[in-house]
């Protein structure tokens, strides 16, 4: 373990690349390493179906000629200057990019913060089948639940080395630990399932296997025998597992390459109103312990916490530093990176909860929608027109009565948004997240 922990050679490995593409000609270049270790375990009925293990280092380089560049990768590093001298040829032939470039030099991140993001234990595969095996045990003991989609248990380690011709040098290593599982209830013809997951980045912050177990085994049961219901308009109610998806929505409707293309339903609406009064959704890639942290971007820049939305007004662009030049702006350090070029996205994503309960925001609703499973991806970018299928429960009189399926709800995201009202029930659970949300005055397709 302590050799997959030490990240000094790709350091050096990375160096040494950025020192190779200046000796062959470039202007400025970076390197990046990124190692990935992994290990999961699949279960069903009992069983162990898979055992997959993964380990290896991948690296990328980057290099500037002018207004001209190109990306080099390689899972194995031979010699550096072999690697070098083919980026340089490429980039020789690209065409000239006015807008590239490395990051400002003083935007860097002067020092690299400790956000706990590594788990140094280690769990084997003894460790990962049992949590498997409990969790589908929980799932299978709840009355109703008729069969096993099967479960999972993986642990796993990824990390980033980054080197720049203009001095930044950084690395830092993330650990993941997850449990899932599916569970199947009823029979023949009317059979339902449902899931449930749990991942941190540390193994004592992780849901109990029971507990997920339990939980995708009561979502199963708790959908059988849907009904349909009449189309028309309706207030609709999203859980919070499906409510993510909106605020998903609207990053990808401000990355700054949506903007740049001039792809996205809210192009000319920055500084403008575009969520209700009080609603904020905040990006945040230094939050302890967080799904999406890190301690710099894909280009060295230390991004701050940045309130995306504020009092429903949007602020800014998500940017890395090549959107950035073309906006007019500068990098807000939001460049994500593999071993390619990097591009603009969030971090750890989050509509701030509201004021209002879960409770009384059903209990409110004389008939309605409550949404707990999104299906497809009907939204276009450039509209805003929204139409997705989904699944959930009916709201008569405040409750929750029966389960609803096959049903489509539709309206337009810009409207959307400025009619939603956040619950107060926020937990961060995943990298983008969001409380009970409700929308009044979309439209749903039934019968």
């Amino acid at each position: 373990m302590t050799e997959i922990l030490d990240q000094s050679l790709l350091a050096e490995h990375a160096a040494a690349l950025v020192a190779a593409a200046r000796r062959a000609g470039a202007d400025a270049a970076d390197a990046v390493a990124i190692r990935g270790v992994s290990l999961s375990i699949g279960v069903r009925l009992g069983k162990v179906e898979s055992t997959e293990r993964a380990e290896g280092d991948n690296f990328g380089l980057r290099v500037f000629l002018g207004q001209r560049h190109a990306s080099v990768t390689a899972n194995a590093l031979g010699n550096p200057d072999e690697l070098a001298s083919r980026a340089i040829a490429m980039a020789r032939v690209a065409p000239e990019d006015r807008f590239a470039g490395l990051a400002p030099a003083d935007r860097l991140a002067k020092a690299i913060p400790d956000l706990d993001l590594l788990d140094t234990s280690t769990p084997g595969t003894a460790e990962l089948t049992e949590r498997a095996l409990s969790a589908e045990a929980a799932a299978l003991a709840v009355p109703g639940v008729a069969n096993s989609g099967g479960a999972s248990a993986g642990w796993s380690l990824g990390g980033l080395v980054l080197a720049t011709s203009h001095g930044f040098s950084g690395s830092y290593l993330v650990s993941r630990h997850s449990v899932s599982t599916t569970a199947v209830a009823g029979s023949g013809t009317a059979m339902e399932r449902d899931w449930e997951v749990s991942y941190r980045n540390h193994a004592e912050d992780l849901d109990s296997p029971e507990t997920v177990g339990r939980s995708a085994g009561e979502r199963a049961v708790r959908r059988l025998n849907p009904r349909k219901v009449p189309s028309g308009p309706a207030t609709v109610i999203y859980d919070p597992r499906a409510a993510g998806d909106l605020v998903g929505h609207l990053a990808g409707a401000i990355s700054g390459t949506a903007i740049a293309r001039k792809t996205s339903f809210l192009k000319d609406r920055l500084g403008t109103r575009v969520f209700a009064p009080g609603i904020v959704i905040r990006d945040d890639p230094g939050r302890w312990r967080g799904q999406a942290s890190r301690p710099f971007d894909g280009e060295g820049v230390l991004g701050e916490p940045l309130n995306l939305i504020d009092d429903g007004m949007l602020t800014t662009w998500i940017l890395d530093s090549a959107t950035a030049r073309e906006l007019g702006f500068a990098t807000n350090g939001r460049a994500g990176r593999g071993v390619g070029s990097p591009h603009p996205g969030t971090t750890n994503l989050a509509l701030l909860p509201g004021r209002t309960s879960r409770a009384d925001m059903i209990g409110a609703i004389t008939s309605g929608l409550y949404i707990t499973d999104m299906i497809g991806s009907g939204v276009n970018g450039i509209t805003g027109d929204y139409s997705r299928g989904c699944s959930g429960f009916w709201i008569e009189n405040g409750e929750l009565t029966f389960p609803v399926s096959e049903i489509t709800v539709a309206g337009n995201l810009k409207d959307m948004f400025l009619r939603l009202t956040p619950a107060d029930d926020l937990t961060y659970r995943y990298g983008t997240n969001a409380p009970t949300v409700l929308i009044e005055g979309l439209t749903i397709a039934g019968d």
